[in-house]
C-alpha cells in the first residue's frame, strides 16, 4: 500500500492481438521477449503497485496473451473489444482494485520509476486524474495515466459515446471543469516528447528492438534517460520510424 493509504493500486494494460497496424505486437518478440512480458517484468519494479492486471478481450486470436500471463503469474481479464472502458473497469473490479494506473499495451518501455511517481503526483496533489501526457514532455511509450475506479465507475455511467469507450479516460481529461487534472512533467533535459518509442508499426518495432538488443545488456532495468541518452547519442535510429504518425484519439 501507497504510504500506508487504504487503497489497492493496481495497473492494468490493455492489450490484444488484432491491431490494425501492426497484428500481434504485443507478443512480437525483443531481444527474444515478447512485448508484453518485458511491460510486465517492467512494471513489477514497481514500488507502489499492489497488482498488475492484463485488460484483453473474450476474442479467441487473445488467447496467446491469456497463456503469457498464466506463465508470468500475473492476472488477466477477458471483455469486450471495443468497449476498452468497460473492459478496464471491470477488470479493476474484478481484483478490488481502488486506484488505476493506465498502461497500454503498445507501450514495452514504460519505466516503473515514471509509475512510482506519477503515483506520487496523484496522491500529493489530490486530483482526480495526474498523467504526463496532458502536455507531453517525454518520449511517446512512456505514458502513465492514474485517477480512481470510482471516477472511472462514473464515466462509464456517464457517457456511450465510442471515443469515450475506446479511450479510457478520454472523457475524464477532456472535461476539465469537472475533473481535478494534474501534469506532471520530465526534467529539463530529458524533455523529448518528439522522440517515439511505442509500437504500432513494423518500424516501431524495428527501433524498440534495436533498443531493447543495445540497453538491455548494459543494464536490465534500464528506464527513460537512458533510452533519451541513446537515442540523442545515435540519432540516426530516431529516424527510423520518425514519419510514423500518430493516430488522434479522435480517430477511434
Amino acid at each position: 500500500m501507497y504510504r500506508n493509504l487504504n487503497k489497492k493500486i493496481i495497473a492494468t494494460i490493455e492489450a490484444r492481438m488484432l491491431s490494425s497496424r501492426l497484428p500481434g505486437k504485443v507478443l512480437m518478440l525483443l531481444a527474444g521477449r515478447p512485448a508484453l512480458e518485458h511491460l510486465i517484468r517492467r512494471l513489477q519494479r514497481s514500488k507502489y503497485l499492489d497488482e498488475i492486471i492484463v485488460a484483453t478481450t473474450i476474442n479467441r486470436a487473445d488467447n496467446p496473451i491469456v497463456e503469457l500471463t498464466k506463465r508470468l503469474k500475473v492476472k488477466y481479464f477477458r471483455g469486450s473489444e471495443n468497449d476498452v472502458l468497460g473492459r478496464v473497469l471491470a477488470a479493476a473490479e474484478s481484483v478490488n482494485g481502488d486506484i488505476i494506473v493506465e498502461i497500454l499495451g503498445d507501450c514495452p518501455l514504460v519505466d516503473p520509476d515514471l509509475v512510482d511517481r506519477g503515483i506520487e503526483e496523484f496522491f500529493s496533489h489530490d486530483v482526480d486524474y495526474a498523467s504526463n501526457t496532458i502536455k507531453p514532455s517525454y518520449p511517446n511509450g512512456f505514458d502513465v495515466q492514474i485517477f480512481s475506479r470510482e471516477i472511472l465507475a462514473k464515466v462509464d455511467k456517464l457517457t456511450q459515446n465510442p471515443i469515450d469507450r475506446v479511450h479510457v479516460s478520454y472523457y475524464i481529461y477532456t472535461h476539465p471543469k469537472r475533473y481535478r487534472l494534474h501534469n506532471w512533467e520530465a526534467e529539463k533535459e530529458y524533455q523529448a516528447p518528439d522522440l517515439r518509442v511505442t509500437l504500432d508499426e513494423e518500424a516501431d518495432y524495428q527501433l524498440l528492438n534495436i533498443i531493447f538488443e543495445k540497453l538491455l545488456p548494459l543494464n536490465e532495468n534500464f528506464g527513460y534517460r537512458e533510452v533519451i541518452n541513446f537515442l540523442k547519442n545515435n540519432p540516426y535510429l530516431a529516424k527510423i520510424n520518425k514519419y510514423v504518425r500518430q493516430k488522434d484519439p479522435s480517430e477511434g
